[in-house]
């Protein structure tokens, strides 16, 4: 790994676990990676990704990443 390369806890939850990376728990990224630009390298269509959790608190998709971080993606959630 470079100096720049860093790593993050990914989870996939619900529909989106079946893409869950082999690797998800170091899973590499460079530092500075927004969460949109991790959900396009993961290849989830934005449509599939509602919900983002970094260390437990509701993100949106331009907050970086530094490495370290604990990540959850959530798909649209439908319920009656």
């Amino acid at each position: 790994m470079d100096r720049d390369t860093v790593t993050i806890d990914l989870r996939l939850f619900a529909s989106l676990a079946s893409r869950m990376p082999t690797d998800a728990t170091h899973f590499p990224i460079s530092a500075g990676t927004t969460i949109g630009q991790l959900i396009e390298q993961i290849q989830i269509p934005l449509s599939e990704a509602k919900l983002v959790f970094i260390n437990g608190v509701r993100k949106h998709l331009d907050t970086p990443l530094t490495g370290g971080e604990r990540v959850g993606i959530f798909p649209p959630v439908g319920g009656g």
